[in-house]
């Protein structure tokens, strides 16, 4: 745990390009070999400790209802964006991932498997109540239920209140319907109208 937090105390004071192993080790309490038993680079460990904190802060809802869901990740969303260390982390992270082709690709992958876990439940979830169609873009879901937060709150930096949570869950949920059509009925019967 020490590391971990030291990792992230660092890039919040630093940032990427000044962390460094040695300055995480003596932070943490520990010597360089500790690290380097764990993570074979900087990049290794950073991609790592950042995933892990991520999965944490935000778990796989099933409230029962697709807007329930949506409206339940947003909020652990939104509550990840505001946290003083993710506020600064994140769009240093981004900006290094800009120049350093290495950083951009293996940031990318580590975001893509928690964003596909998150988004592959969440609709699984949805086709299962019938709230969704089978074919449904998990990928496209998560997009369109994180896209607008991640914009509001981590780019304009502009607050997220529970109003506003309310009405983006509701267009998210909304815009699946309309993307996706809706779900087919029970028996497989194509709806009368």
């Amino acid at each position: 745990m020490a590391i971990q937090a030291a990792v992230f105390t660092e890039l919040a004071k630093h940032g990427y390009g000044r962390l460094s192993i040695e300055a995480v080790a003596r932070r943490a309490g520990v010597g360089k070999t500790a690290i380097y038993r764990r993570w074979s680079s900087k990049l290794q460990m950073v991609v790592e400790v950042v995933s892990a904190a991520a999965v944490k802060v935000m778990p796989v809802p099933d409230t029962g209802t697709l807007s329930g869901d949506i409206r339940e990740l947003l909020d652990a969303g939104a509550q990840a964006m505001r946290h003083p260390l993710a506020s600064q982390i994140v769009p240093d992270l981004l900006a290094e991932a800009a120049r350093n082709p290495d950083i951009a690709e293996t940031l990318e992958n580590a975001l893509r498997e928690t964003q596909q876990g998150l988004s592959a439940v969440m609709v699984k979830n949805a086709v299962e109540r019938g709230d969704l169609p089978a074919d449904t873009d998990a990928e496209l879901a998560f997009d369109m239920v994180f896209g607008p937060l991640y914009w509001r709150v981590a780019v304009t930096r502009r607050p997220a209140s529970d109003d506003y949570l309310d009405s983006l869950a509701e267009g998210a949920t909304a815009a699946l319907i309309a993307a996706h059509g809706p779900a087919a009925p029970p028996g497989g019967q194509e709806a009368a109208g």
